[in-house]
């Protein structure tokens, strides 16, 4: 089809959605390292992750043969309430540069939870259900997941208990009442409800929180609660397959108008966004099918992949969860209270960490001020207001285009453009009112958390 008959919005029949979730890990020829148990150092069994998570998706987090997953009619039907989502061409922003690039994304904002969180808190939400569960725990950085999963709880009727990071729970009280007005509690993190909390604090009363403490906080509550389960918004591998509708969706309708990405770009905290983008297009790759750049996009305060070790680390900062092999700034690391509060995260899913060890994709990492720069040009032309997450991929994004129009390339760019910012204001006020600022951390901050590794031969 001609270029000029591609659609501003292109959406999907109900039809056209998947019906399975697609493993990426069962085309890769390097797996993922396995988690590991943090007393024995030796690899989780399904018997002792079942402690934590829902039965079905510890087979989920462990399977890395099976190419695809048969999604479930309750949440198919679940998920017509907003999806499929849209994927967008963005000719006004492609006029906007001047860019000879073709410009994508897909966007994952249009339902109440403002994310693309909700296509795994429903998966979660319903296994927890099935296995006769009362509720789960979580933690939650932006509030985006702890968010989506409120929402996912109350549809399913489980109770619901968040721990949000501190400063987030501060910057984000809307986000706050979302959640606590869709049934969920929701604690600021570290907290003097758990050990793990009342430890941390001990250490640092005026710590602003991490997603790592938050992890720690809701696995501790999680594990000593009857009728109740750990639930993680990112990062774990059952999380990716999940969230593969959304790149499933995206190449359906690319392939629907003969369109063939050059790059795809995500921002990635823990890699639940990217992961879900880039795997059906990853799985060609790895085949040997076609060829794609893949770009993955963190925050220069917290750049797990341009700057962390590719080791064993704790998923927590309290060192209560099994050990994974990742790309990581050291389980202790406490990020700066930046804005990209869904991002800061210490380490990086284990699938992406492989891939990106193996060269199959790059990774960048970009300050803020020029994150909400981008985010600023992209509201005044696509009139979407991006979340500041989101809006990392935007900022590479245009730089793409920006060097095609210097070389005169015609590539084109898809990225993933995962939520709102209508929640975080507070975020767009300090930058318009010029009160933002770049913190990068130091190498010697870094080696300090680095040097805390847990030995693991």
């Amino acid at each position: 089809m001609s270029e000029n008959k591609i659609p501003y919005k292109i959406y999907l029949s109900e039809d056209e959605m998947p019906k399975a979730w697609y493993n990426l890990r069962a085309d890769m020829t390097n797996k993922p390292a396995p988690l590991l148990n943090p007393a024995t150092l030796q690899p989780m069994t399904a018997q002792e992750l079942e402690g934590v998570f829902c039965a079905e998706l510890v087979k989920q987090e462990l399977d890395d043969t099976t190419p695809f997953f048969e999604i479930p009619q309750e949440i198919r039907d679940f998920y017509k309430m907003y999806r499929p989502s849209p994927l967008v061409r963005a000719y006004c922003l492609e006029e906007k540069l001047q860019t000879p690039a073709k410009i994508y994304y897909k966007f994952e904002g249009n339902n109440t939870s403002g994310s693309h969180k909700l296509n795994s808190a429903i998966a979660q939400a319903y296994y927890a259900k099935h296995q006769g569960l009362k509720g789960v725990t979580t933690e939650t950085g932006a509030g985006q997941w702890g968010t989506a999963l409120s929402m996912a709880c109350s549809y399913l009727g489980l109770d619901c208990k968040v721990y949000m990071v501190k400063c987030s729970y501060e910057q984000k009280p809307f986000r706050r009442e979302v959640m606590r007005t869709y049934g969920a509690s929701v604690t600021p993190s570290p907290s003097n409800t758990t050990a793990v909390g009342r430890k941390i604090l001990e250490r640092d009363p005026n710590t602003t929180g991490s997603l790592g403490c938050a992890i720690s906080e809701a696995v501790e509550v999680a594990v000593g609660t009857p009728g109740y389960r750990y639930v993680l918004g990112s990062v774990l591998n059952q999380v990716l397959l999940h969230q593969s509708v959304i790149g499933l969706e995206t190449k359906i309708a690319m392939d629907k108008y003969g369109v063939k990405p050059d790059v795809i770009i995500g921002c990635a905290g823990g890699g639940s966004n990217l992961g879900g983008l880039i795997a059906p297009f990853m799985g060609e790759k790895l085949r040997g099918e076609a060829d794609y750049r893949f770009i993955a996009v963190e925050p220069a305060s917290c750049p797990s992949l341009t700057r962390g070790k590719y080791a064993y680390d704790f998923c927590d900062t309290g060192a209560v969860c099994p050990l994974a092999k990742m790309y990581t700034l050291g389980s202790s690391f406490i990020p700066s209270a930046n804005h990209a509060g869904g991002l800061r995260y210490h380490g990086m899913s284990t699938t992406l960490s492989q891939l990106y060890h193996d060269g199959y994709m790059e990774a960048t990492s970009v300050e803020q001020t020029k994150v909400f720069e981008a985010a600023e040009v992209f509201a005044r032309v696509e009139g979407i207001l991006p979340a500041p997450e989101s809006s990392h991929a935007i900022r590479v994004a245009i730089d793409e285009a920006l060097k095609c129009k210097e070389t005169g390339e015609e590539k084109t760019i898809l990225f993933g453009l995962t939520g709102t910012g209508y929640f975080d204001l507070y975020a767009y006020q300090k930058f318009n009112d010029g009160q933002m600022s770049d913190y990068i951390p130091t190498d010697a901050d870094i080696a300090a958390a680095l040097e805390k590794l847990p030995k693991v031969e």
